[in-house]
């Protein structure tokens, strides 16, 4: 699935950041913050389509918060505070200014949020998963 390709791939540049780097520079700071909004964009994007594949009522649209609460609601995230402080943070983040708020931010990023979209990411696997293992049940019947 490509949604879910993309996030992984965008996930796995986020990991691999150099946190020590971004303390020293504020380009390689602003770069973080860059991947970590695309990731969390991916992310949603990619429950929204998982939650689609398992006919979840109510994941054809919405916003990402409504995506969010619904993957909460059905055991796709496990989290529902972490995401709904990435959900502020991230948007929040286009009008960041203050260095204190983006060293906080980069730390949040660091300590809470990959942790976060690797959970997701093993959720979001299991899920696939199942639909697949669904999809051949039904051939074989």
């Amino acid at each position: 699935m490509k949604k879910m390709d993309n996030f992984l791939n965008c996930l796995d540049v986020l990991k691999r950041a150099d946190f020590k780097q971004a303390t020293e520079d504020e380009i390689y700071r602003m770069g973080i913050i860059g991947q970590f909004n695309l990731t969390f964009e991916l992310a949603w994007k990619a429950l929204q389509e998982v939650l689609r594949l398992h006919s979840v009522s109510g994941a054809e649209n919405g916003s990402p918060r409504e995506i969010l609460k619904l993957g909460y609601a059905n055991g796709f995230v496990d989290d529902s505070q972490a995401w709904l402080l990435m959900l502020k943070k991230r948007n929040l983040a286009i009008h960041i200014y203050d260095e204190e708020e983006v060293d906080e931010l980069i730390v949040l990023i660091r300590d809470s949020f990959i942790t976060a979209f690797g959970r997701l990411a093993d959720l979001l696997e299991k899920k696939l998963d199942e639909v697949e293992e669904s999809d051949w049940d039904d051939k074989q019947l």
